[in-house]
């Protein structure tokens, strides 16, 4: 039966449970139905035995022929006509002892009843079935009561049960046609709802759409793209494991508010008009996002956002950068100092060794990149490095950068201080443009576990209203972080490491960027830009 089970389709399966339950449901009604016709019949009787009761009970007729000789002479023609007239199968009159005064079957008056008569000589009625002379039937009794109130007999007036099991069988064909229509509207209605989900389920199988669920959700969490579905309501839908990664969510989040759970920055594409693209920041990571519409036959259901990390790449970008301006700081150097290998040549070769010497300490180291550009105590292999770079990207722009000999910075296990440092450096040379001068001082407080770092320059500065607004993803008052990354980066990685940044006016005349955060390797979280 199991493999039976199994070969039968879905559609044949839902076809025969619907019918079942419609012919279950049918059945049913049809039981409680016959019940309850039952039920009104034997009311209906019961009222009208009841009335026939008390109407024998007090025709004058039969209460004054009670004290007759021959009571049942005068009573027994009376109750067979109310029979009659009434269509019940018996009216029985009996005096106080019981004794009949009438009968359908005259051969009974005179015999005391084959029932207990004590209800009704009580002076109350009874109602209920009971087996007499004539079978099992339903009956009333009422007593019967003189002019004083004194009970004086019974009136019992009765039906047979076996009449009332033949009248609700004679109603029966009518419910049973209607029973029968019913069952066959359930039974079409029940066809048509299980073709209507077959056509609906694209005439798949259980086992074919659990096949493509397991599929879809393979290629969905297996893909190197964050995929994010947004429903109709604003509610997430759907995110695959990259897009949990990349936003820093939980499966849990399905189902909840995107504007609850999303990063603004990307919340903000939600508004924008289909296939945008751009870059955005979620937490630390650099990302490139694209939305489309979710369509359905036509009707839009929803939002797709498409996530890629470009953390990592734009990280590999600016070292590629630094590596670039060094080798052009190199090659402008090497250059230098084969012109003043040359004039010291031509001196010599004329004759003129002391010029020579004099021209050589007038050159110094020729321009060389460790020229007053390194401060020992900064012993971060990393930010050393950092700095030779910018050193020589900014003598080829022109800029003065001016570290701070006093500067103190130890090593530090992320590259944190890194992507602070290069990025309040790029925008300081920025805005001070050519012959202008850039300051960086970074001390380490020893034991506090503290790194503060001031970058200043003297460009036009930042204006009052737009102190809080340039720390804002997107947002840029000039050319500098024009995608408007750098300083929203530097604010979240400065937060994460529980400090500050603060900008206020510089001593130069420019900008001054003051960072205060943790710097105790013990104490910070991986996770950062690398």
């Amino acid at each position: 039966m199991a493999r039976t089970r199994r070969r039968m389709s879905l559609r044949a399966q839902m076809l025969l449970l619907q019918v079942a339950i419609v012919l279950t449901a049918v059945a049913g009604v049809g039981v409680a139905a016959s019940i309850a016709q039952a039920n009104q019949i034997r009311a209906s009787y019961e009222q009208q035995m009841i009335g026939v009761a008390q109407s024998v009970a007090r025709l004058p007729a039969v209460r004054s022929a009670m004290d007759d000789p021959e009571p049942a002479t005068e009573i027994q023609p009376i109750a067979e006509l109310i029979r009659k007239a009434s269509g019940v199968t018996y009216v029985v009159v009996t005096d106080e002892h019981g004794i009949r005064y009438s009968h359908p079957n005259p051969d009974r008056i005179g015999e005391r009843v084959s029932t207990d008569p004590s209800v009704p000589l009580s002076g109350k009625m009874y109602v209920g079935t009971q087996t007499g002379t004539l079978g099992e039937s339903w009956r009333v009794k009422v007593p019967i009561r003189d002019d004083a109130g004194k009970v004086i007999g019974t009136a019992s007036v009765g039906i047979l049960e076996s009449q009332l099991r033949s009248d609700l069988l004679a109603q029966l064909p009518r419910l049973v046609l209607w029973l029968v229509g019913a069952a066959l509207v359930g039974l079409l209605g029940a066809y048509w709802v299980s073709r209507v989900v077959w056509r609906r389920i694209h005439r798949l199988e259980p086992e074919e759409i659990a096949a493509l669920l397991e599929t879809r959700d393979a290629m969905l969490h297996s893909i190197g793209e964050g995929l994010v579905a947004i429903d109709a309501h604003g509610r997430l839908a759907l995110l695959n494991d990259e897009a949990q990664r990349l936003l820093g969510l939980s499966p849990d989040a399905v189902g909840e508010e995107a504007r609850a759970v999303l990063d603004p920055d990307v919340l903000a594409l939600l508004d924008a008009d289909p296939d945008t693209r751009r870059l955005v920041l979620s937490g630390e990571r650099i990302l490139v996002a694209q939305r489309s519409e979710a369509v359905v036959e036509g009707d839009r259901v929803g939002t797709v956002l498409i996530l890629r990390d470009r953390t990592e790449l734009h990280t590999v970008l600016r070292d590629l950068d630094g590596a670039r301006d060094l080798t052009s700081a190199l090659r402008a150097q090497a250059h230098e100092f084969a012109n003043l290998m040359h004039t010291v040549s031509g001196l010599l070769e004329i004759g003129r060794p002391g010029e020579a010497v004099d021209f050589i300490a007038r050159s110094g180291y020729g321009g060389a990149l460790t020229a007053g550009g390194l401060v020992p105590a900064v012993t971060d292999p990393a930010v050393t490095a950092l700095l030779m770079a910018k050193l020589a990207t900014a003598r080829e722009r022109g800029v003065s950068l001016e570290v701070d000999p006093g500067s103190t910075c130890p090593p530090d296990d992320t590259a944190d201080v890194v992507t602070v440092v290069g990025n309040l450096i790029d925008n300081a040379v920025d805005a001070a443009g050519s012959g202008g001068t850039v300051q960086v001082t970074l001390t380490d407080e020893p034991g506090s576990g503290v790194l503060r770092l001031v970058v200043e320059d003297d460009g036009p500065g930042v204006p009052a209203a737009d102190r809080e607004r340039i720390f804002r993803s997107g947002y840029s008052t000039s050319g500098a972080d024009a995608r408007g990354l750098g300083l929203a980066l530097v604010s979240r990685i400065v937060a994460r490491r529980g400090g500050s940044v603060e900008v206020d006016d510089s001593s130069l005349g420019g900008a001054r960027f003051a960072v205060v955060m943790e710097h105790t390797p013990a104490a910070i979280t991986t996770g950062g830009v690398r």
